[in-house]
């Protein structure tokens, strides 16, 4: 036969005797048919099985002077898992006559019960095993499926209502023995099989309203949650809608304000644009005239070194007849040596213009930040530009003439060539080294005039890239002049709002003078009211003559009061009589005061 586990005994036996003692406990409430107290028999047979269930398998924690076993620390545990928990554990921890552990965890119990929470509380418990593991043992009944049965019949319990008194009670010292006497069975249980089953029925519809009510206030309590957030996000929603709806008509009118300046800006810059095409137009041809003026100088300069090339070989073969010509030739290569540095300088000269060119672009970045005086700068640098033609025009005629002033000298040359021939027949090597010193020199020319070249197309470029630049600062004018309209208009609306708060401000002086003479008649007549306040009222009897004609008052001469001052006078005396807009009939008012009198009748009635 195989050995049971004694712990898996122990458990069988704890969950059948909480089973007997639950449902003893339902079925003599039930008969009972009303609240149980603290003395009532099987609710303390109750309590001693929850007490036994609850130990069992239960670490024994070393305490400082000798070993602790209680039920207390996991029950603790409940405060920090359910917070609905935590008043029960406040009102434990301050009872007066609770000393030991045993006793808080015993009145824990009662007031759960109470509650009706119990069972919720013990659920929580048992989902948490790795912290209830720090309590009991793994073969434990809280750890084990024994625990979750338990819990599923402690929800019956929610059937009874208990009215337990803790206070007074000694729970320390009681001693938790279970009675058996109480769950044999006797002929009476068998008899009453019947009612039995009613009762059970009974309790199930009970434990089903009750789950029903439990739901029900939960939806209720969402729902009206629900029901205040989309009350409060209803709100929100109204605010902004209106808040848009403002915007909105705010952006309609400001979007037909800005279509109507458009087309005036548009129409304005209309015409500035045509204005500004034609002075671009003349800028345009005065720069190709320029620019036909540079072409036709690089030109000339070149078929003049074509001449000279040609002029050169012509040398060469008169140097192979003619040796006594050197000297004509010398003459000639320092000529042309001289002509080609003036014309390096003239190159010198052309680039110092294009520097120029660059200086006046410049100065017409900055004459267009100021429009009003870009006009006469322009035709300032248009006067510059034909002065520099002019001189250019110059030295090319400085240069036609000194090539004819050359042209006279070979010929005069050629003629002494003819003396000189045999002078110069041993000078001809010499002359021939100079020669191809002269070809290197040419050589060198010719590729300056290369780089030259490739220079003048980076400064089209340079112009090309100053023409943008001139474009884009042109947009920038336009923009700046539609910006200067636009604060006009603003000066303008901030005059009229200016003279808007002048009107108000004197409407405001004028309601202030008012304001201070209608306070001043205030305190007037408060420093009446206190100088009057002193003085009462006469009696009937002592008031017999007017304080005006001093006569006796009779029923002709009636008594007439005044509430401010007291002074009594006749019908006769007080004809002032003012008209009010609250009463038909006109008003009698004091002589002395100003005030409404008040008519007495001889019985001293007011």
């Amino acid at each position: 036969l195989a050995v049971k586990d004694p712990t898996a005994v122990e458990r069988a036996n704890l969950l059948n005797m909480a089973k007997l003692s639950i449902k003893g406990l339902i079925e003599s409430a039930l008969s009972f048919g009303r609240t149980l107290d603290s003395d009532y028999p099987p609710l303390q047979q109750f309590f001693v099985v929850m007490e036994h269930c609850l130990k069992h398998g239960l670490k024994v924690r070393k305490s400082f002077l000798s070993y602790n076993k209680t039920i207390w620390g996991p029950l603790e545990l409940v405060e920090k898992l359910y917070p609905e928990a935590e008043e029960i554990a406040a009102s434990v921890r301050d009872l007066p006559g609770l000393k030991t552990p045993l006793g808080r965890a015993r009145a824990w119990l009662r007031l759960a019960l109470m509650q009706k929470k119990m069972a919720d509380y013990l659920r929580c418990l048992i989902i948490q095993r790795d912290l209830l593991s720090e309590f009991y043992e793994y073969h434990a009944l809280m750890m084990e499926e024994e625990g979750a049965v338990i819990v599923g019949l402690l929800v019956g319990l929610n059937v009874i209502d208990a009215n337990l008194c803790v206070k007074g009670e000694d729970l320390d010292s009681q001693v938790g023995v279970i009675d058996f006497s109480m769950y044999l069975k006797s002929d009476d249980d068998i008899g009453g099989k019947e009612r039995n089953v009613q009762i059970a029925a009974i309790l199930d519809q009970k434990n089903y309203v009750e789950e029903l009510n439990r739901q029900l206030n939960s939806t209720v309590s969402s729902l009206h949650a629900r029901v205040d957030s989309l009350e409060k996000s209803n709100t929100k929603l109204i605010e902004e809608l209106a808040i848009a709806k403002n915007n909105i008509i705010k952006l309609q009118e400001e979007n037909h304000q800005l279509r109507s300046e458009n087309t005036l800006i548009l129409m304005k810059t209309q015409h500035h644009l045509e204005a500004t095409k034609v002075d671009v137009e003349a800028e345009l041809q005065t720069y190709k005239h320029s620019r036909q003026g540079l072409d036709e100088m690089y030109n000339e300069a070149r078929r003049q070194l074509r001449e000279e090339s040609q002029l050169r070989q012509d040398m060469e073969n008169e140097l192979v007849v003619q040796v006594s010509m050197k000297h004509e030739i010398e003459l000639a290569m320092k000529l042309l040596e001289k002509d080609i540095h003036e014309k390096q300088d003239t190159l010198i000269g052309l680039r110092q213009q294009l520097d120029e060119v660059k200086a006046i672009n410049m100065e017409m970045y900055q004459k267009l930040q100021v429009s009003e005086d870009a006009m006469k700068e322009k035709n300032e640098i248009i006067g510059r530009l034909e002065d520099k033609t002019n001189q250019i025009n110059a030295t090319m005629k400085q240069l036609e003439q000194r090539l004819q002033q050359a042209e006279k000298a070979q010929m005069e040359a050629e003629a002494e060539d003819e003396k000189l021939k045999q002078e110069y027949v041993n000078k001809s090597e010499s002359l021939q080294k100079e020669f191809s010193q002269k070809e290197k020199q040419l050589l060198q020319l010719e590729t300056d005039l290369k780089i030259e070249k490739e220079w003048r197309q980076t400064l089209e470029d340079d112009l090309q890239k100053e023409k943008e630049t001139v474009s884009h600062l042109r947009i920038e004018t336009q923009e700046i002049i539609s910006l200067k309209k636009e604060f006009l208009k603003l000066q303008e609306k901030n005059k009229q709002l200016k003279r808007i708060c002048q009107d108000q401000e004197a409407a405001l002086q004028e309601l202030a003078s008012k304001l201070s003479e209608s306070k001043l008649k205030i305190e007037d007549i408060k420093e009446a009211n206190k100088a009057l306040q002193g003085q009462v009222w006469l009696k009937d009897k002592e008031a017999t003559h007017c304080k005006l004609c001093e006569k006796e008052f009779s029923l002709s001469k009636r008594k007439h009061h005044c509430r401010n001052c007291g002074e009594i006078f006749c019908n006769a005396c007080s004809d002032n009589e003012l008209p009010l807009p609250s009463s038909p009939k006109p008003v009698r008012v004091c002589d002395s005061c100003h005030a409404i009198l008040i008519q007495r009748c001889s019985s001293n009635v007011p």
